[in-house]
């Protein structure tokens, strides 16, 4: 697939998005980077804001398989990965396979589930593949995994370990509408409805084909060093410093960017656009990690000179 083709098939699918997800263009453009560069997207944000409705969106733009799986503290990871049982028929075990098994998984309010529920999510989403009865089943391709969580400051909620934060390529939040975004929610009424009625813009295997062009995005050595010292930069002083699969993560969501943007290279603005969605969640740590690691990937930005 070409650049160019490909960019204007972007093109009509943020359309499409920006008139279900009203006012919040930014966002909607870095879930489709996530989704594009292969990565999995955290949304962190109050109850009622939309994260359920940019899920259904994006399933319904790109043609794929949707499942919801509301988080629960009673939760178990049969309850996501299926389980086998008894078939009176056949006289033999039969599996049922779990809501896992699509190709765009909504894990709703995650970080209510207990921790075993959680990784088993993370095995998912990591090796796009699942262990169950000692057999591994492979996942449907494309594989993406959508996870909501609510502010720490709610009942019943408890923070996700670093090591699944880290299989995260992006953390977002929607945030609350601006004025004129909430006027027309008012007049347009449910948008998660809307969603409902939406067609492709594209198929599943369109998507695939979308993502094997990532790979031809060119980052010229410039751009490369930029972002390794921005890696180092993170590393002086810090608790929490970047990894090298941080760095990875950054380079694919620019290449995505550029892809958008219809270029064949990343620039230093590909990376400046997608840097705080993806190592904001690496940075910052507690009570308050979302607007501590927002922060500090500003001032990372700040501190080193793009070429």
């Amino acid at each position: 697939m070409q650049i160019v083709s490909a960019s204007k098939l972007l093109a009509d699918i943020h359309h499409q998005l920006d008139s279900i997800v009203l006012g919040k263009t930014s966002v909607t453009r870095l879930a489709v980077t996530c989704l594009l560069a292969q990565g999995h997207l955290l949304i962190e944000d109050a109850p009622g804001l939309g994260k359920s409705t940019l899920a259904l969106a994006l399933a319904k733009s790109f043609g794929l398989e949707y499942n919801k799986l509301p988080c629960t503290n009673d939760l178990l990871p049969s309850d996501l990965l299926g389980l086998s049982v008894w078939d009176t028929h056949s006289q033999s075990m039969r599996y049922t396979p779990g809501p896992v098994f699509t190709q765009l998984l909504l894990a709703d309010e995650l970080n209510r589930a207990p921790s075993k529920t959680q990784s088993a999510l993370l095995e998912a989403m990591e090796e796009r593949q699942v262990s169950v009865d000692g057999e591994s089943r492979a996942l449907p391709t494309p594989f993406f995994v959508i996870a909501t969580q609510n502010p720490m400051d709610q009942v019943g909620v408890s923070p996700l370990p670093e090591s699944q934060l880290d299989r995260f390529m992006m953390r977002l939040t929607l945030g609350f509408p601006s004025q004129e975004a909430e006027l027309a929610l008012l007049r347009g009424g449910d948008r998660r409805t809307n969603a409902l009625t939406l067609t492709p813009v594209v198929s599943a295997e369109t998507l695939v084909k979308l993502q094997a062009v990532i790979e031809h995005i060119h980052v010229a050595e410039p751009v490369l060093l930029y972002v390794q010292q921005l890696l180092a930069s993170s590393r002086v002083g810090a608790t929490r410093p970047l990894s090298p699969r941080a760095g990875l993560a950054v380079l694919r969501a620019s290449r995505a960017s550029a892809l958008q943007s219809g270029r064949d290279h990343v620039l230093p603005d590909d990376v400046q656009a997608v840097w705080a969605a993806v190592v904001s969640h690496r940075l910052g740590a507690g009570h308050d990690s979302l607007a501590k690691g927002l922060q500090l990937a500003q001032a990372l930005l700040v501190g080193v000179a793009a070429p």
